[in-house]
């Protein structure tokens, strides 16, 4: 959707904004080696980590042959394999002992590990280009459906906590602005200081303790999104229960977020109440509400509101999966790391290239929205 929106804005752009046109172009441009240098890091680390997923495989073939068995049935991977005793002392594997060669190699080609790494890279590229990412290794489910299956749950996540920070952020950023120095500011900086310090898979095994059956109270579900009789429940009742479950993760999120947030809200307030336009304001006779949200917010919030890419991007991708995880909610973040712990390297690789390439865009898109807010940028002057 936002490569869509960027190709309707070049397409449909005034002839005055054609050093914007340029800055996008640029940024654009440098998207494909930023993706490339991500990709190439990611790959070699890959090599270079221990129990991949042929060495995985091999020792659930000698510990539990018959499940690998059905595993491969439909993989070209018979009993023969299996039942090979001949001692592999050539092979690379060092638990591959009591197994045949050929079958070796036939694990190997099944998950591409038979080519050479520079290769499997140029391939992985290629396919990338077309946003065909594989197939994952263990689910027979192609990674791109894997994500779009999982996306909601994130998105959900994210985007609720995000409007949710910003809700409680920016009125008590402009309340501490305006009360500097109070006790009220005093308060509030203190309870802003210990949420800043509290990181959010902490408070969320706090929140699992106090209120979701772990010691003390059960308000609220441990788990998942929906109750097991969802299908069976109203409209209402399915809003109602969704909202239930959404309490704790999305506490849990805020908590670690709305810190840093109100205190950028404040500080950009401060910055702008002292400037000599507030102060002509104020002179003519202007009410005080009129100063604060009729000249100083737009000024104020520029960097606040124009972050909200940036920010979003930060809870959707990296805030949410200890969280996804905690809560058992089967999203991206649970996804990536159910891929990272089983070696599921398609799902990994597939993963990091999405949520990348999600991240340039929308950083791209920050930079689109300063200049909707404040016209006065000039993308001529500014380097890339």
């Amino acid at each position: 959707m936002c490569l869509r929106a960027l190709v309707v804005y070049l397409a449909y752009a005034p002839h005055y904004d054609v050093p914007m046109l340029s800055y996008i172009l640029k940024r654009l441009l440098l998207m494909i080696p930023t993706l490339f240098g991500i990709l190439l890091i990611s790959f070699v680390i890959i090599q270079f980590v221990p129990g991949g997923p042929v060495e995985r495989m091999i020792a659930e073939l000698q510990g539990h042959g018959t499940s690998a068995t059905a595993r491969f049935a439909g993989g070209g991977v018979g009993e023969t394999g299996l039942s090979a005793a001949s001692n592999s002392s050539n092979s690379s594997y060092k638990g591959a002992q009591g197994l045949d060669p050929e079958f070796i190699a036939e694990l190997e080609a099944l998950y591409g590990f038979d080519k050479p790494a520079p290769v499997r890279f140029a391939i992985m590229l290629k396919n990338y280009l077309t946003f065909n990412l594989g197939e994952s290794y263990y689910q027979n489910v192609g990674v791109l459906s894997l994500i779009a299956q999982k996306m909601p749950v994130s998105m959900s996540l994210g985007l609720w906590s995000t409007l949710i920070i910003y809700l409680i952020s920016i009125p008590l950023g402009i309340k501490k602005a305006v009360k500097d120095g109070t006790p009220f500011d005093i308060w509030t900086s203190a309870a802003v200081f210990i949420g800043y310090a509290i990181p959010s898979f902490m408070f969320a095994i706090l929140l699992i303790v106090l209120f979701a059956g772990g010691r003390y109270y059960n308000f609220f579900p441990l788990q998942g999104l929906t109750s097991d009789n969802w299908e069976d429940l109203s409209t209402l009742g399915k809003i109602k229960d969704y909202a239930w479950h959404m309490v704790l993760p999305t506490a849990a999120m805020v908590i670690s977020g709305f810190a840093s947030l109100t205190m950028l809200s404040k500080n950009c307030f401060l910055d702008e109440i002292n400037k000599h336009y507030v102060l002509t304001a104020r002179a003519k006779g202007l009410s005080e509400r009129r100063v604060l949200y009729g000249h100083v917010f737009r000024n104020a919030m520029l960097i606040v509101i124009a972050g909200f890419p940036a920010v979003f991007v930060a809870i959707f991708f990296t805030g949410s999966l200890l969280i996804e995880v905690i809560f058992s909610l089967d999203g991206l973040g649970l996804l990536s790391y159910n891929s990272i712990m089983n070696r599921d390297y398609p799902v990994v690789l597939g993963t990091l290239y999405i949520f990348s390439l999600m991240s340039l865009v929308m950083h791209l898109f920050r930079d689109l929205v300063y200049v909707w807010i404040d016209p006065r940028i000039d993308f001529e002057s500014r380097s890339v």
